[in-house]
């Protein structure tokens, strides 16, 4: 069986073929991605977000955090072996506990060791910050996949963040929701800037209808601005790629919401930064944030 920390190593150590963002400048981004409500299709935007950014030579490191629902393994057809429980017990290293997924796609699984990550001593709290720094200071983007709706570990991690890429759909009640875990972040000390993506479209002038009625009520309200970074369409391949435990971008990647994925990476990389999101903190910075959260 192939060494995980071995690959890990090698994978971190050689470019994917294009340029990434430079390690000795740069911080990772640390995004968060969450919903309003459940089934919206979050995780897997996560997954194919992550390996389209993967694609365009990027370094991504995604860390399932929803701690009722983690499920970013079963969508690759894996399971690991250890979790975030077997590091915050110092049983396995970092390394250890990371996995490789499809394409060679680093991830942390969820579920065990998620509720007793936000019960530990602060001494506990340092050794877990320095383990995933030790991995994240090789990636460019350090991706998130928090829970449905605004748990109390959810705001945690969407305000610790750099920015928070927020799921709806056309659905009145996934468009409310998402507005109401705007609404509710931006009130929080240092609010984290927010991007939309809108998933399961019928085409471009649909996702456009849906953004502009959260971006309108949104800038009225809040004084806030929550810019659309893409859309992705509806796509039977979609459910035929989660029955089969594959991602769709990678199973069917001429399929219509593959191509749409492909251009928000590509757009994402090639828009300017969030408004609020220009500086990156790195791990640390997310963590000393994330921890003002926890009392």
């Amino acid at each position: 069986m192939k060494d995980q920390a071995a690959s890990l190593r090698s994978m971190v150590a050689m470019p994917n073929g294009v340029e990434g963002r430079g390690r000795d400048s740069r911080s990772s981004k640390i995004i968060t991605v969450a919903s309003g409500k459940g089934g919206v299709g979050k995780s897997n935007f996560t997954l194919n977000f992550a390996l389209s950014l993967q694609a365009m030579g990027q370094k991504v490191l995604v860390f399932d955090a929803d701690i009722g629902m983690a499920n970013i393994d079963v969508l690759m057809g894996t399971s690991s072996p250890y979790n975030l429980y077997h590091l915050l017990y110092r049983q396995k290293s970092i390394q250890e506990i990371i996995q490789l997924g499809a394409s060679g796609l680093p991830y942390i699984a969820g579920g065990s060791g998620m509720k007793e990550l936000f019960s530990l001593s602060d001494r506990d709290l340092e050794f877990f910050a320095g383990q995933v720094e030790e991995i994240a200071q090789e990636m460019d983007y350090v991706i998130f996949d928090t829970g449905a709706g605004l748990s109390r570990e959810n705001m945690k991690f969407i305000g610790a963040a750099d920015e928070c890429l927020i799921i709806t759909t056309p659905e009145p009640t996934s468009i409310t929701d998402a507005y109401a875990l705007v609404k509710v972040m931006h009130g929080q000390e240092n609010a984290t800037p927010f991007r939309m993506i809108v998933n399961r479209v019928e085409d471009q002038q649909e996702a456009e209808r849906v953004a502009d009625k959260i971006a309108g009520v949104a800038k009225r309200f809040l004084q806030i601005d929550i810019p659309l970074l893409g859309y992705i369409s509806e796509d039977a391949q979609v459910v035929k790629a989660v029955k089969r435990q594959v991602p769709y971008s990678l199973a069917y990647p001429n399929a219509k919401a593959s191509r749409d994925i492909l251009k928000l990476a590509h757009h994402y990389l090639a828009a300017p930064a969030a408004p609020g999101s220009e500086t990156l903190t790195g791990i640390r910075g997310f963590m000393k944030k994330w921890l003002k959260r926890t009392t």
